[in-house]
């Protein structure tokens, strides 16, 4: 899986920069670690909310690359009919809210649902994934204190990749560890390395446990990074080559390869799983690309009443 998003990406950065994709893109190339982990250890019945850096996170939870690459070039086929684009994804049939681009706004919807889970009596809790930069907003900690005085099913994800947008991480946070904020709401916290899928699938098998034993939220950091810009077109100046070829050799792919290895996969193996995963991407890129683009009037399509009648 990781493989597959690390694939996704590479190709959308290509078709990006051929002009088969319009509008912003923001790639999670590096951040890999932290989706695959987390929704390894999800239910069907939990529900996911995550950003606009949300190919990674969409295609760990089961969307395909063919519906994921015709969203992001606005063709009818898409997983959000085209009307989304890269930046606003969401399948209610695999439990996945629309990716919101405004920062930290998905974090109230994954509460809500996982308010009426609980009023409704039924399985399942909410895992809403943020980033850093989210952490400073105020619709989030309204959320904790919410989650935490009504004791919702919430997982809250950050995402540390060390940048919000262009700004370092460190240089709008009054304490070192951002976890540690959690506990203004009262909510249990833990900390895990973002670049080890097996550290996050741990980390989140824990707190998904947790959560459906006892009923209230967990927080839970995921130290990671971005190996490309804030958005495709960024000119990186806020940060050095070395300092991102040196987050490279934690690299959260080879790391997994290496164990493997030692543990007797043949790289054969992991050669085929590689090989396998770029042809299909590819063959799932050209497949996206013949579809149809949507005409001009199906945006009323699934419109709300109010909305048609309005127009």
């Amino acid at each position: 899986m990781m493989h597959r998003i690390r694939s996704f990406e590479s190709h959308c950065e290509r078709l990006f920069r051929d002009a088969k994709i319009d509008g912003a893109m923001h790639l999670c190339a590096g951040q890999e670690a932290v989706a695959v982990g987390v929704c390894s250890v999800m239910t069907d019945a939990d529900a996911l909310s995550f950003t606009y850096r949300s190919h990674g996170w969409a295609l760990a939870r089961g969307i395909s690359p063919v519906s994921l690459f015709a969203e992001c070039m606005g063709r009818r086929s898409g997983v959000s009919k085209g009307r989304g684009g890269s930046k606003h994804i969401g399948d209610w049939s695999r439990r996945i809210l629309p990716s919101n681009a405004i920062v930290a706004a998905g974090v109230p919807l994954a509460a809500g649902v996982a308010l009426a889970t609980k009023s409704l009596g039924e399985p399942g809790i909410s895992v809403v994934a943020f980033g850093d930069g989210a952490v400073n907003q105020g619709v989030l900690h309204e959320t904790m204190t919410m989650a935490a005085l009504w004791q919702l099913p919430v997982l809250f994800v950050c995402e540390n990749n060390q940048y919000a947008e262009l700004t370092p991480t460190m240089v709008m946070q009054p304490v070192a560890r951002i976890a540690d904020r959690a506990a203004a709401s009262g909510i249990p916290a833990v900390r895990c390395d973002g670049m080890d899928v097996e550290a996050v699938r741990s980390a989140a098998r824990e707190a998904c446990a947790r959560i459906r034993a006892d009923g209230g939220p967990v927080f839970l950091e995921a130290e990671t990074y971005r190996y490309s810009g804030h958005m495709t077109g960024d000119p990186q100046k806020y940060r050095t080559t070395e300092e991102v070829d040196r987050w490279r050799t934690r690299d959260a792919i080879a790391r997994l390869e290496d164990r493997l290895v030692e543990a007797g996969v043949p790289h054969g193996a992991l050669s085929e799983v590689r090989e396998s995963e770029t042809t299909a991407v590819e063959a799932a890129a050209i497949q996206a690309a013949l579809e149809e683009t949507p005409e001009p009037a199906e945006i009323w399509e699934s419109a709300p009443s109010w909305s048609r009648a309005t127009r």
